[in-house]
């Protein structure tokens, strides 16, 4: 095949995989509006949803004495984070809300963040009364109640909200595939730079 035609191949190839990307972040369908909130970071302060307009929102439920699915969640996700690049904090911002309140003090999700990596530029650690935090669960499609002893009940859902604050996408349970979730997020970094 001469050069030419090779390099004509190469850039229709390129153009229909470029097409097929975006493509597929247009596929994700739009749930509606993302429920407002406003919770108590890990460092004190308190972060409302609305905060991170512009940017794509990961939000998901985990609780620091869990030792299983939230442990797998957190870890996708941390690799997610890391192969966001620079777009991670720039132009994606994750949410961990704490699903047991008493026990998860700011110390003890700052603890968590750190034993996993979490990068605190673009990853905040949220809590708030149990109240709180179940509206926002619920909100969310996740629902929790207390076991015994340190045990917290719940499903396990990651939603991801676009930079226009709509609910886009939710994954259930923890075998969601890390590489279609970190597709997701940066086709709905590419649709906002878009708009």
């Amino acid at each position: 095949m001469p050069m030419k035609a090779l390099g004509s191949a190469a850039a229709v190839l390129c153009a229909a995989f470029v097409a097929a990307t975006v493509q597929a972040a247009e596929a994700l369908p739009d749930l509606g509006p993302a429920q407002p909130f406003a919770l108590a970071t890990a460092a004190g302060g308190r972060l409302a949803l609305a905060e991170l307009r512009g940017k794509v929102v990961l939000l998901a439920f985990i609780y620091t004495g869990c030792t299983d699915v939230c442990l797998t969640e957190t870890a996708k996700m941390v690799t997610i984070q890391n192969r966001l690049g620079a777009d991670f904090a720039d132009k994606v911002h994750f949410l961990s809300v704490t699903m047991d309140p008493e026990a998860d003090t700011g110390d003890a999700l700052a603890a968590y963040a750190r034993r996993f990596g979490a990068r605190a530029q673009g990853w905040t650690f949220l809590t708030g009364t149990t109240d709180e935090v179940r509206r926002v669960a619920r909100n969310y499609g996740v629902a929790f109640r207390k076991g015994s002893g340190t045990e917290v009940e719940h499903n396990t859902l990651a939603s991801i909200i676009d930079a226009a604050g709509e609910l886009r996408v939710q994954y259930m349970g923890v075998e969601f595939d890390p590489d279609e979730m970190l597709a997701d997020l940066r086709g709905l970094v590419r649709e906002g730079a878009g708009h």
